[in-house]
């Protein structure tokens, strides 16, 4: 029954193999399984790869077994029409189109298993570039909310820097009128005079402008302070919306793209293992001898041959002889005085049919 089902998976004949020894029997089951099994690896492949697209368990399957189906096929046909001729390079020269099919469907086979296989390094790869892209994605936003921070507190920036000066003015106003107080400075009389006075109200209404000054300032940095308390709230809250894209950044091409990035020589063994299981059917028929499946199959395409081209001639030998006679019975007819006679007669009737027709249709004309 496994044989049976095998020897169907190779696309061989198996009403001529059935008259063969067990041996060929067993070789083209071989064949057969080595196609069935690289149809499953594909449907495995396939499927895993899918998932990494569709995040979907039955869609991926869904389509891994389509993909999986469509392999078959093609490998089933790329083995059966293979044929063994006593010609080595004939053979292979057959076979070229069908190794470089089974190289390309290599290639997309172990690709995705290659994905599984090095998942967790792939995954650090991944992290690795995620860390990259959340830092570039970090300075690039800020890059559009740094210079109206930097405005902002440039702002702040003046408004303390008006306070310093006023502030400053009024301490050395308070300097004068106590030096003008002590005698140290000034007119140098010790007391509080007429001139102490006049600098005193001076400080006084100097330091009755700061504190006004400061309290308006302090209003204005306020509502500076809350524009960059704003811009950076909205920052943090652009750089979370955006980091989900970010952390979804584990797709199908982004797994590629990670993988190759790793060393090449195990995947080069991978894929080397793959295009050793797809082509592996086809080298062995190129290189196996000719068998005895092969000698049957090939004398029953002989008999079918045969039989196309003598039915083939027969057809034209029967068009040349229908010619020929026909050709004769025409040659002969034309002596016969009695059958020339009967046709002259039927023209004569049909030309006297024809002139009364007209010459009714005129008549009818002039009425």
């Amino acid at each position: 029954m496994l044989q049976n089902f095998f020897i169907l998976c190779s696309g061989a004949d198996s009403e001529i193999l059935k008259t063969c020894s067990k041996g060929e029997q067993n070789k083209y089951a071989g064949i057969g399984a080595t196609v069935f099994f690289t149809a499953v690896m594909a449907f495995i492949a396939s499927s895993y790869a899918l998932y990494t697209v569709f995040d979907n368990v039955y869609t991926a399957i869904f389509f891994g077994a389509i993909w999986g189906l469509l392999i078959f096929n093609l490998d089933r046909f790329i083995v059966s029409t293979i044929k063994k001729r006593n010609n080595f390079k004939q053979e292979f020269l057959q076979a070229t189109p069908r190794i470089a099919l089974a190289v390309i469907i290599a290639i997309v086979i172990s690709k995705p298993l290659e994905m599984k296989i090095f998942e967790k390094e792939i995954n650090q790869v991944l992290l690795e570039q995620k860390n990259e892209l959340t830092l570039a994605n970090k300075e690039q936003l800020a890059q559009q909310y740094t210079p109206q921070i930097e405005k902002l507190n440039q702002d702040i920036a003046s408004l303390k820097s008006e306070i310093a000066t006023k502030e400053a003015e009024t301490n050395a106003l308070y300097d004068i009128y106590i030096n003008e107080a002590e005698g140290t400075a000034g007119t140098k009389l010790l007391g509080k005079g007429p001139v102490y006075k006049e600098k005193r109200e001076k400080h006084d209404a100097a330091l009755s402008e700061l504190q006004a000054l400061k309290t308006a300032n302090a209003e204005k940095i306020a509502v500076i302070e809350s524009q960059i308390a704003a811009l950076d709230t909205e920052y943090a809250a652009v750089v979370k919306n955006s980091q989900p894209i970010i952390d979804g950044f584990d797709g199908l091409m982004a797994r590629i793209t990670a993988l190759e990035e790793l060393p090449w020589l195990p995947s080069f063994f991978i894929f080397l293992l793959f295009l050793a299981i797809e082509t592996s059917p086809i080298i062995a028929k190129l290189l196996a001898p000719k068998g005895e499946y092969d000698i049957k199959l090939e004398e029953q395409e002989s008999i079918l041959s045969s039989w196309v081209a003598q039915k083939v001639a027969q057809r034209k030998l029967i068009v040349t002889t229908d010619g020929d006679i026909n050709q004769k019975i025409y040659e002969d007819l034309k002596g016969e005085e009695e059958l020339y006679g009967y046709k002259k007669k039927k023209a004569e009737e049909l030309l006297r049919l024809q002139a009364d027709t007209f010459h009714e249709i005129q008549v009818k004309g002039l009425k």
